[in-house]
């Protein structure tokens, strides 16, 4: 059976729009999501569930329960029932799609699969977790085996921190994935913050090419450590140069920008611009990049901005774009009210305004 490619790093070139899975799986142990309860794993960790990469998988390895798969599987159920995995999603976030894979799971995987979603505030516990009450986002979604089973999450919300995976009734899921979109929280966005970051807000919205690898992961927490874990574009054979836009948090007024080519030794770009991608105002000059280095740039932004275009000359890879500034004072009322409008109602009116944007 052919698989489905959501897991793979070379796409066509042009847009980022049109597919949720463009957008971060906020599920990721990459961006720091984290599975908080498992209702079993007697053959596989649930850990699994999140890694960053496509499972892997050894016909010939076994262990003392049985043969081992790269995901998370449960026992065969002699009762009614099912089981789920609860995960902790990086930021919180307005899920648009999932992904449950059974890569290599061909006579044991589930039938079927439901996710719901929770909002809690603060860090709870697995106790207050599964007390929690939930609203569902994928209603019962027929799996296959050894397949890549994309479900699209229709609607404006709920906003929420937590997901819930349930199979009917047992068996193996090797990746679980969940796009969305990071609602900024203005509690977090005061003083200076990099308005470009994934858990701040921040999106790629489009690009040139994508050939090596995705642009949203110039947006990612910490350091790359691959290659793989920035965005590198195909050799050009033209006059061309290739770019990415990206959608800040919020319109911000910006001081610095870090361009990072780490990893990129003998492909990193030669030069680099930064321009407002709205109006084409100049935020940073053609300047050279060097290989394998972090460079920090002051920029010279009159007024605020809310999409900041990247051109890279003639093309190559960078690991991790980081734009500082602060959110403009007159966006931050919208800002506030978005948040607030997605939030549970107990949690908006427990929201104190003296803790936004401080």
């Amino acid at each position: 059976m052919a698989r489905d490619s959501a897991d793979s790093g070379s796409t066509d070139s042009g847009s980022t729009a049109g597919d949720f899975r463009v957008l971060p799986d906020l599920a990721s142990r990459k961006l720091g999501g984290s599975v908080i309860y498992a209702s079993d794993e007697f053959y596989g960790p649930a850990y699994s569930l999140i890694e960053a990469g496509p499972a892997a998988h050894d016909p010939a390895l076994f262990g003392p329960r049985g043969k081992v798969y790269d995901g998370w599987e449960t026992r065969r159920r002699r009762q009614p029932g099912t089981d789920f995995v609860i995960v902790r999603m990086a930021a919180p976030a307005v899920v648009r799609g999932v992904v449950i894979d059974t890569a290599h799971f061909r006579g044991n995987f589930p039938p079927s699969a439901s996710v719901a979603g929770t909002m809690l505030a603060g860090y709870p516990d697995a106790g207050e977790v599964l007390a929690a009450r939930w609203d569902s986002l994928a209603g019962l979604i027929s799996l296959a085996g050894d397949t890549a089973t994309a479900y699209a999450v229709t609607g404006p919300g709920p906003l929420v921190s937590h997901v819930r995976l349930t199979i009917d009734p047992d068996g193996g899921v090797a990746r679980f994935r969940v796009h969305g979109e990071v609602i900024p929280d203005p509690r977090l966005l005061g003083s200076r913050v990099d308005l470009a970051a994934t858990l701040a807000g921040g999106q790629v919205v489009s690009c040139s090419n994508m050939f090596y690898s995705a642009p949203g992961n110039v947006l990612a927490p910490g350091l790359a450590t691959v290659m793989s874990d920035g965005w590198e574009t195909a050799r050009r054979r033209n006059d061309g140069h290739d770019w990415l836009v990206v959608a800040l948090a919020a319109p911000g007024l910006l001081h610095d920008a870090v361009i990072d080519t780490s990893r990129f030794a003998g492909n990193a770009p030669g030069w680099a611009t930064l321009t407002d991608d709205e109006t084409g105002a100049e935020l940073l000059g053609r300047t050279r990049l060097l290989p394998d280095t972090e460079h920090r740039f002051r920029l010279q932004a009159p007024g605020p901005v809310s999409r900041v275009r990247l051109d890279i000359f003639p093309d190559g890879g960078i690991s991790r774009l980081r734009l500082n500034g602060e959110v403009a004072p007159e966006a931050r009322t919208a800002v506030t009210d978005r948040w607030l409008g997605l939030l549970p109602a107990d949690l908006a009116a427990r929201a104190d305004p003296a803790d936004f944007f401080t």
